[in-house]
Order: structure tokens, then sequence, then C-alpha cells
């Protein structure tokens, strides 16, 4: 095995060299295409439909296995149809050679005129990266449709990622409001929305097209001719596709006519942009209703800070960013997806749960784990590349593939350790993992590479390195000619090391082989304490480069021997490629194991990672009953900020107090403890443990925040609409076990009117069973305690220290929740004293805000018969709750039924007391 001592320079990416594959004639798109082979000759703008018209070859894999399985069903129409929405009005301009322009959304960046596609070709070249960033850019590309006359507001979406071949299948009902639709699509980061050119007719666009356009403005828009979105098409697609593992999905989804339509017009619009089909029986197929998660609106992810950080987009104090110690690209995208989407399965909670206290317990199991995964590649990305069949034949296609199987060679070596590393589990889902990475396809596959490929051959970093891996990647004596072109490749390489060593000889400098990937062979030299003759070099050393004392240049016998060693190599990636086309072709069938390990892999990355913040911070484990109790909770972004354990707070919230009315100076802490109990919700159903010492949870299937007072300048909203805005939102989406978040409301207009709109949403909002949360400064809503028995007051306790030198009053903030409504008085001016505000514009703001509040405060008494009520209400759900989730025994029953008749009769004896002071006044 030839192993370079060159030495490689890292002036290159990594990764192994890229090429995008340049698009198809985009005239053709005007022509009719199947899935197979096709000419890409310039000279007509005809795509081939024929087998026998292939104007290249394939080798003896690719063009039996493309024509054969897809060429009879795929086609999508003839007589010079259009994929493309094609109308007469100014929207549908065409960019240069007569190319359909994609529609942009309004306000999106580039001129109307002639700019290139956003979409971007699927790049066949691109090999995995370990230290792949899991934001690399957006890649998903989702088709929408929705329904018509009856069946308005019935939606269906698919989605597929040009880095990972599993197509997303949704339908859904959706409100007026689309609600469901936009979060989704906010969720999968979008490259580019595919819509039938009807939801978008002559500009009179329907509410969801016109939605998504305000929602989506840097997101390419592209409109497709209706008929395209076909469900019996799409269903011939999926049967096809659809890899034999996941071919119940078919069950689900017969029926599902959007979603198929959506898939048909999906399906026929990658076939133009990726250059690339799919091979038969190769994608992922998986259908995601809207009742299997939580749904967190994009405002309220935003607001939580669940994946960006809203001052630096770049900074990890996220939530996202506390939990992430994934080691793999597909775990940390697993983490951001269920953040987004949490569970609502208690179950699936409780398994996920239960892992993660298995690998806190056992330190061999965790460290094994970790050392296991962190040396997998993007198993996801190489699925990608290994199931498209590549519609042109090129260096960097062969090179490219080469590479693929190299990796996949490499991943396949991984699976016996981390098979052993869970031999011993104990959880079901180690277990259940266990078992299928048992599967022999693993060794199959592996033992089929090795009779091909060399043992000792694997994935390294570095160009040069893979450089030579793939050039000695396959084993000698299967191809004549490949070990002909080697031995050649090898002389040449010989001669530029021998050549270099005589021009070090020759001028007496101490020269060296360099690579790199941009320069091929080059001489690199150090010169210290040396002086050049006439102070600089040699007229025959040329494209010099200098760093401080670092010289790099080539000769002219240096270039020319550089072309012929990438000739060399041209023939060796070529005869590979020929072998490597048979070894997939045979492996091709059992490929599909790999799905199998990639959702292994990626669970395991995540709940490593989850169990890694509990080793950071003090975390434990939650409960889920029909409470939500914390008992001192701690914010998880602000514990990571601070480095120390931040002031933590104890919450209880149950169906008899469901609605909590916050009060409290600015700066007091309401807004991060809002935030606190929502994070602490969302880690809980992903199934994380939480800051607490002690948590329960009732599962909620909505999340709803309304935080922050600005101004929205792109959709022209004044702090006040934008309130409103938010707030109708929540009203026309909240169910039962909804966990709802305000934090203030009503600010943004007068008092009257804010005081008003809150009263009546807190009303609305009380008819219902969901756990709200309400934050404010008007003190006139904690009277709603009085009036509802399911309202309880708390207030952010401040105290006030008197300076013993000047006699000034300061404020401390204890950031401490206690029960009752905050008796501070206009500690709005006590937060402006702490300004620069001159002294006697605060004196005669204190004697106004003074004078207005004697005017407005009357005197409130709750009535005694409502304080009956409200004891007999609290001990009735009480003794429910008990009924439901006490693990108590019978002694400790006892007690604590005692201390509820105890307090019960409290309750009843201040109403009694209350009763009387009434009779008095009167």
């Amino acid at each position: 095995m030839f192993r370079s001592s060159t030495e490689e320079v890292g002036d290159t990416p990594q990764c192994g060299q890229t090429r995008r594959v340049s698009p198809m004639d985009r005239s053709g798109l005007n022509e009719t295409t199947s899935y197979g082979p096709a000419s890409t000759s310039s000279g007509s703008s005809h795509q081939s439909l024929d087998e026998g018209s292939t104007s290249f070859n394939h080798g003896p894999l690719l063009p039996r296995m493309a024509s054969g399985q897809f060429h009879h069903s795929l086609r999508l129409g003839r007589n010079n149809s259009s994929l493309f929405a094609s109308t007469s009005d100014s929207s549908s301009h065409r960019s240069r050679g007569g190319t359909p322009k994609q529609r942009r959304t309004p306000g999106s960046a580039g001129a109307t005129g002639t700019h290139p596609a956003r979409t971007p070709v699927t790049d066949h070249t691109a090999t995995s990266c370990s230290s792949a960033t899991t934001t690399s850019g957006a890649s998903v590309i989702v088709a929408v449709v929705e329904g018509r006359g009856l069946a308005r507001g019935e939606i269906g979406m698919a989605s597929l990622n040009l880095k990972y071949p599993e197509l997303i299948l949704s339908q859904f009902a959706d409100t007026g409001t689309y609600a469901k639709v936009i979060t989704k699509i906010h969720i999968l980061v979008p490259l580019e929305i595919l819509m039938p050119d009807t939801a978008s007719e002559k500009g009179k666009g329907t509410k969801l097209f016109n939605l998504i356009t305000e929602n989506f403005p840097g997101v390419a828009f592209t409109a497709i001719q209706r008929k395209y979105f076909n469900e019996r098409k799409g269903l011939e697609y999926i049967q096809q596709l659809c890899a034999p593992e996941f071919a119940t999905v078919l069950m689900e989804v017969q029926a599902k006519y959007y979603c198929l339509a959506a898939a048909a017009a999906l399906l026929k619009y990658l076939e133009f942009i990726q250059n690339s089909v799919y091979a038969a029986k190769s994608l992922k197929v998986s259908f995601k209703g809207s009742e299997q998660t939580a749904m967190i609106d994009s405002a309220s992810a935003a607001n939580l800070e669940l994946v960006v950080n809203n001052r630096d987009h770049r900074s990890e104090h996220t939530l996202l960013g506390v939990l992430n110690h994934t080691k793999t690209p597909g775990g940390a995208r697993r983490l951001r997806s269920n953040i987004l989407e949490p569970l609502v399965d208690v179950d699936t909670i409780n398994i996920r749960l239960d892992t993660i206290r298995e690998l806190l317990q056992d330190e061999e199991l965790f460290f094994g784990l970790k050392n296991a995964i962190g040396h997998f590649l993007d198993i996801d990305q190489l699925l990608s590349v290994l199931v498209q069949i590549p519609k042109q034949e090129t260096v960097q296609v062969a090179e490219a593939k080469i590479t693929h199987v190299i990796q996949l060679k490499h991943t396949l070596d991984l699976v016996p350790r981390l098979r052993m590393v869970l031999k011993n589990c104990k959880t079901t889902l180690l277990k259940a993992y266990y078992t299928s990475l048992e599967d022999n396809r693993f060794d199959m596959i592996l033992e089929q590479i090795k009779m091909v490929i060399n043992d000792d051959t694997t994935y390294l970093k570095g160009s040069l390195n893979m450089r030579t891996q793939k050039c000695y990647a396959v084993r000698p004596n299967i191809n004549e000619f490949l070990d002909i072109a080697r031995r050649a490749y090898t002389e040449i390489v010989d001669d530029i090391a021998g050549l270099v060593n005589q021009m070090g000889e020759r001028y007496g400098f101490p020269m060296r082989t360099s690579f790199s990937t941009a320069r091929g062979f080059f001489i690199q030299m150090k010169l210290e304490g040396v002086v050049l003759p006439e102070g600089k070099l040699p007229s025959e050393f040329i494209k010099v480069t200098k760093h401080k004392n670092n010289y790099g240049f080539t000769i002219a016998d240096l270039m020319k021997m550089n072309d012929r060693c990438d000739e060399a190599l041209r023939e060796i990636f070529h005869m590979s490629y020929v072998v490597i086309c048979q070894l997939l072709s045979t492996i091709h069938e059992h490929i599909h194991c790999l799905y199998k390990l990639s959702d292994a892999v990626s669970m395991l990355d995540m709940l490593l990672s989850l169990a890694n913040a509990c080793t950071i911070s003090d975390y434990v484990r939650p409960e889920f009953t029909d409470t939500l109790a914390i008992k001192q909770g701690r914010h998880p972004i602000l514990e990571r900020i601070v480095g120390q354990q931040p002031i933590s707070n104890n919450s209880y919230i149950s169906e008899g107090s469901n609605f909590v009315i916050i009060t409290g100076p600015n700066m007091s802490g309401k807004s991060t403890y809002l935030k606190q109990v929502a994070l602490c919700q969302i880690m809980a159903q992903i199934g994380s443990f939480v800051p607490a010492e002690y948590a329960s949870f009732r599962v909620a299937d909505q999340v709803f925040t309304r935080i922050g007072v600005d101004d929205d300048f792109e959709t022209n909203s004044s702090t006040f609409m934008l309130e409103m805005k938010e707030i109708s939102y929540i009203i026309h989406n909240v169910s039962d076990r909804s966990l709802i978040i305000i934090d203030e409301l009503g600010r943004g207009t007068s008092a009257e009117e804010g005081i008003g709109i809150c009263h009546s949403v807190c009303e609305f909002l009380l008819s219902h069973k969901a756990f709200t949360l309400f934050a404010t400064h008007f003190m006139e809503l904690c009277q709603l305690e009085s009036l509802y028995p399911n309202v309880e007051n708390q207030h952010m306790e401040v105290q006030h220290t008197r300076s013993g030198d000047t006699g000034t009053e300061s404020v401390v903030y204890t950031y401490l929740l206690n029960r009752g409504c905050s008796e501070e008085r206009h500690y709005g001016l006590r937060a402006a004293e702490m300004t620069a505000l001159p002294s006697n514009i605060i004196q005669e703001a204190k004697i106004i805000a003074s004078k207005v509040s004697q005017q407005l405060l009357a005197k409130h008494h709750s009535d005694p018969e409502t304080q009956r009520q409200r004891a007999v209400y609290h001990l009735a759900t009480r003794l429910l709750q008990t009924a439901r989730n006490s693990r108590l025994d019978p002694d400790s029953l006892r007690m604590y039924l005692k201390g509820l008749k105890k307090q019960y009769e409290a309750e009843l004896q201040a109403a009694g007391q209350l009763a009387f002071i009434d009779t008095e006044e009167e």
C-alpha cells in the first residue's frame, strides 16, 4: 500500500474536493422527462425518453438500473407540458436562455430580471466531513397544497432534504390562521417552497399563499402547474421509491390525497433541479401528523430563544446551546427538531428518561458510547448520495463515488464496536437499538466491500491523505489496467520527489515536496540565516508565494509532472469507478439497513447529549401528572450564562388554580421566571432532565408566549397591533392542555383600554383549562382572584434599604416569588430614579401619581359567599388530584387529608370573619 510522506498544505477544505454538477438545460423543462438516464446534449432541447438514446456510458451498473426501474411509470405528461406555471402576467419574467424565473416572494433580494435560480443543484461530489456544522445552510424543499371548495383548510405537505433521502409527508386540517402550516415550515427552514400556480393566479393569491409569502420573505417561491399535484402519480412515486423497511407508510397515506399530490409535484421538480434521480426502493418515506408532537409557533420559539439567541445569532446562549453536546451532525439535527417539536406521548418520553438514567448510572456505558459515536460521519448525507444515480458520468462523479464507498466502509467498520458497547444494556430503547444493529446486512455489505476495497483503506482528513486512499482503494489484481495506471502514478510521484531533491542539491536550499488541492505538488522551503544570491530566488522558480521566511513555488518541469499525475489519476478514478459500480450493484439492495444505523446513531447521540447536560448542572428527572409542580426550578440558559446556580423558585399550577397572575416591579425577574417555566416544560417533553430539585409536569399540546413590546417595521405593526395579533393567535388556537405565557399585555395603549383588554382576555382564558401565567403591571387585575376560585396572585418580592449616611432609599431585588399581590406602588418611578432624570421631575411625578392613585383605588372587599365557594372549590380539586395521582401509604394519606381539612376550615373561618366585618360596616 502506497503511503505518501509528502507534506500537505492545509489551504483547502478538508472535506474533499467538491464540484457543483451543472443543471440540466433548463429549456428542456418544457419537455417530458422520465426517471432514467437522459440525453443532456445541448444540441436538442428535448429530453429523450428512450432507454436506448443515452449518449454516455454509465458503466456496467447505471444504465440498466436507472432505466429499467424507472422508465415505465414515472412520466408526468407529454406534449410540451411545462412543469413551471407559464402565465402571461408580469410575474412570469424569464431569465437568460428562456429559463422560467423562479418567482420570489415579495421583499426577497434580487432583481426581477436575470438572476440565477435560488435552488442549488445537489452536489454529488460533496464528501461528508465529521466536523460539519449542523446549520450549513438551508437544503429542504417543501411542496404545499390546500384543498379547494369544501376541503379548504385541509393541507397537504411534502418535504425532502437534499442532504438526506427522507421524504416527509403531512396532512392535517388547519384553522383560518394557518398556524400549523406556518409553524411546520418555520421548523423545516426551507430553501424553496412549491405551490400550485392556481394559489397565486394573476396576482390574486389565496390566503395561504399570501401568509406564506409574508412569513417567509427570504425564501424562494415557485409556482408549479396544478396538474403536477396529482395524488395518483404521488402514490406511484412512493410505491416505487419507498425502501421496503418503510413500506407500511403506504397504508397510512393511500387515502391522504393532498400529501400525495404534494409529493408528486415535489419529486417531479427535484428531478429537474438535481440532474440525478433516486434509485428504486431507496427513499425513507414517513408520514407525520400534527397530533404526534406539541406545537410551538415561530414567535414563541424566538421569544424563548429555543434555537437562536435574539441578541447575537451566533451565540450559544439558547436552549439548543445548553443541551447540545452532540458529536454527529445527525444528532444535532435531531436535538434541534425535538426542541422545536417536543413529544406529547408520555410513554415515549419515559423511555427516553429511563435511557438517560441508565447512561448516568453506568459510567462505562456513557463513555464507551460517547467514544463510539464520535467517530461516525454524517450517515444521512452519505445515504443521500449513495441512493442517487447521477445522470452524467464525469471524473468528479467517479472520484466522489470512490469517496462514498470509502466512507461507507469506514462507517460499517464502526458498527461492531457500537454493538459491543450496547450489549449489556438494560433499558428498552438501548436493547432495541442493539437488536437493530445485529442486522446481518451490515456484515454482509462490509464483506462484499472488503472483497474489492483494501482492508486498510479508511476515511482520513486531509486532501492528500484522502487522494492517496482513493487512488489505492481498490485491491490489486482486480483490474489489470487499474494496476498499470497506479504503477504509472507511483512512478510519477517518485519522479517528483527525485526532482525536488535534485533542485535542493543544485541550489543548496532545504527544499521539500508539498501538496495542496489547488496547486497539486509544489516546492516549499524555509530560509533561516540563508542569504539569497542577489537577494532573490532563481528565475526558474515560478508562481512564488511568501509568508515570513517560508517560500512556496514550482518549476516548469514540476508543472508538467503535475499534469501527467492528474492524467494518471483520472485513469485510476475511471478504472476504479467501473469496479465500484459493479460493487454498488451487488450491495444496493441491502444498503437500506443504513437507515436503521442513522436512526440509532442520531438518537443515541442526542440522548448522550442530554445526559451530558445533567453532568454539568444539577438536573432532576421529571414526572408526568396532571399538575405543574417545580421545586426550586432554575432558568437553564441563565444558569449557563452566569456559570453558577441562579436564584431558584417554586412553581405550582393545577386544575384548581390554573391561572396565575404575577405582579412586581420592573427588573424584578418576572420575564425570566415565565421563560424558565416554559423552558423546563419543553425540556421535560423532549425527554430531558430539568434544572430543579423536583419537577412534575402536565403534558402540553401547545406552548404559547406573548412576550416583548417591540414595533415591527416589516409588517407595519405598532407595539399595540403586534400585541393584539399575538393574543388573537393564542385565543384562536388555545386548547385545554395548552401552556400559555403572557408577559405584559395592553401596554401599547391607554391604561383604561389596557386594563379592559387584559380583563376580557383573562376571562376568556379562564373559561379554558389551559395553564396560564400572566405577568402584568395592572394591579386592578389582582381583583380577579376574588371573582374566580382558579385564579392565584403571586408577586416578585423586593426589599427596601435606607443608607445610614445619606438616608437615601434603595430597592434590593430578591428575585423570589411569593403568594399575594405586589404591595409596591410607583415602582416605575423608582426605576426612573436610577437613570439620569432630574430629581425635580421625579418628585413632581410622585405627587401626581399618588393623587391619581387615591382617585382610582377604591376599597374592595371580597364577597363572603364567594370566599366560601372558593374554599369548597379548592378542597374538591385537591381531593380529585389526590385520588388521581397519590402514591402515599395509608398513614401518610390520612395525615395529608387531615391537613386538607384544617386548611378548608381555616378558609371557611376567614370567610365568616369577612361576613362579620361587612355586617359591622353596614
